[in-house]
This record gives C-alpha cells, sequence and structure tokens, in this order.
C-alpha cells in the first residue's frame, strides 16, 4: 500500500496573494477534475471555476498526432491568453473583462455518494476555519485542467497557489471518457474518433506526468519528493474512484494550504475523511 508523506514533510504553497487565491486541478482527462471543482465551489467561499478547456486555439490550428487531431496537448491551447487571466486575477482579484467563451455543459447530477447535507456540513467546516473571525475572504478562482504540471507548461504553476493533482487509470479513462457522447466546442460538437484514448490522450498524459511517479509509471506510485519539490498534493492511490473521498481529500488539503488545520489533527475534516 502506498504510503502518504508526514505533513511536516510537504512543501509550502506558493506565495499568498492578498487580491484572490488560484487553485490548479489536473489530472488525465476523465479524472474528475470538473466534478471536484463544481464541488469544492460549493463548499468554498467565493468561488468561480475556470476551465482549461475554454482557451482551445481554433480548430484548424489544432496539432495533430497518429493521424487524429490532438485536443490534449499544450500546442492545441491559447497559453499566452490563458497566463494573461491567471496574472490578471493575481493583481486585480477578479476576471478581466474579455476573456474566452465558455462551452461548458450543464453540470451533471452529483455523485450519489455526496448528499446535500454532506456538502452542507463541509461548508460549514470550511467557513469557521478559513474564516474564524468571519472577515471576507479573497475570492478563489478553481482552474480545472488536464495540463497545469507538465514540462510543456513550466509557466502556469508559479501562478497557482495550490496545486492539486487527480489520479486514475487507463481503463477507468477510457470507461468514462467513452460513455461521454461528445464535446461542445467553439466551432460545433467534437466527438472521439475510434481509439482516441488510446492513441492520443493517453500516450499525451504519461508523456507529461511520468516525472511524478516512481519509475514513470502513471497507474503506479507518486514520487513524494518530487511533489514536495513542486508543491504538488496528490490524491492517495486509494481514493481514485471515490468522489466522495476526493472531495473530503481536497477540502483537507485546502484547509492546511490556505491556513487552516494540519492534517492529522482532532479538527471535523481532516485527512482521514469527515467523521
Amino acid at each position: 500500500m502506498e504510503a502518504l508523506p508526514p505533513s511536516e514533510n510537504l512543501s509550502p504553497a506558493s506565495p499568498t496573494h492578498d487580491k484572490a487565491i488560484i487553485i490548479g486541478i489536473s489530472g488525465c482527462s476523465s479524472s474528475g477534475k470538473t466534478t471536484l471543482s463544481r464541488l469544492l465551489a460549493e463548499v468554498l467561499p467565493n468561488t468561480r471555476i475556470i476551465h482549461e478547456d475554454d482557451f482551445y486555439k481554433p480548430e484548424d490550428d489544432l496539432p495533430m498526432k497518429d493521424g487524429l487531431q490532438d485536443w490534449d496537448s499544450a500546442a492545441s491551447l491559447d497559453m499566452p491568453l490563458l497566463t494573461n487571466i491567471l496574472s490578471h486575477i493575481l493583481e486585480h482579484g477578479s476576471l478581466p473583462q474579455k476573456g474566452p467563451a465558455t462551452t461548458e455543459p450543464p453540470p451533471p447530477p452529483k455523485p450519489p455518494s455526496i448528499p446535500p447535507s454532506f456538502l452542507s456540513s463541509l461548508r460549514a467546516h470550511v467557513a469557521v476555519t478559513l474564516s474564524p473571525d468571519q472577515k471576507p475572504y479573497p475570492p478563489i478562482y478553481i482552474l480545472d485542467g488536464f495540463l497545469l504540471y507538465g514540462p510543456s507548461v513550466p509557466f502556469l504553476p508559479p501562478l497557482l497557489n495550490v496545486k492539486l493533482f487527480l489520479r486514475t487509470t487507463l481503463a477507468l479513462a477510457k470507461a468514462r471518457r467513452e460513455s461521454r457522447g461528445g464535446y461542445v466546442t467553439a466551432e460545433g460538437f467534437w466527438e472521439d474518433p475510434p481509439g482516441y484514448v488510446d492513441r492520443v490522450v493517453w500516450p499525451n498524459y504519461v508523456d507529461e506526468h511520468r516525472a511524478l511517479f516512481v519509475d514513470g509509471d502513471v497507474e503506479g506510485n507518486v514520487d513524494w519528493e518530487v511533489l514536495r519539490q513542486r508543491g504538488i498534493d496528490a490524491m492517495p492511490n486509494g481514493e481514485v474512484g471515490d468522489m466522495r473521498k476526493v472531495l473530503e481529500w481536497a477540502v483537507a488539503v485546502l484547509l492546511e494550504r490556505l491556513g487552516g488545520k494540519s492534517r492529522g489533527g482532532d479538527d471535523e475534516c481532516n485527512g482521514k475523511g469527515m467523521k
């Protein structure tokens, strides 16, 4: 069983910005990033979500990989626009007036393992922990993206106060991605061609994230020392596929990173989950 690093060995979050906090949530396509982002937006105060998917280049400008359009690489995204928007948020505490048009579909139903009462309990705990004096908390922006920590985007991590990393397996990623009917794009609709996950999504994910894992095995154990050096918090391997546990883990990490209680304490919500 994979051992978790002791709390004192975790690297600190990026320097706190008075104007805003940006939380990165990254991982392979279909690893649960958007679901977690939406759940956290219901739990954290004054929170908005930015989707990396809203920064795709025009379809005619997308790169090709193995004879297929590649929607899952840095070259498919308008990175200058994304970095400019993140920098604006940190400097001004708000989104610029002009940004990308969102193509986000309506939110799916919440996982049945996460009832409203559970979210209410988390929300109350977060409010007391982050703002015990009830003063307004700086606006929080969650950046939901499949590529935030890879070697092709070294300019993104310095713009993130907290960096969360979700894991998955090839089998789970394929099952989730193939169950979707397709994706609304700025220019129409995209449906994965046969073999897209095996030929594009997964190879790109491996190339960008192998350095975070022991022996480069992205379905194996993460390299905690590498993560510590890069200030990345990875979800425990045993929580893959369990969104309630992932949410509990994410809230515990965020409270620790943003000035709340440390893991392993006696508070209601810790790294082991809600009591």
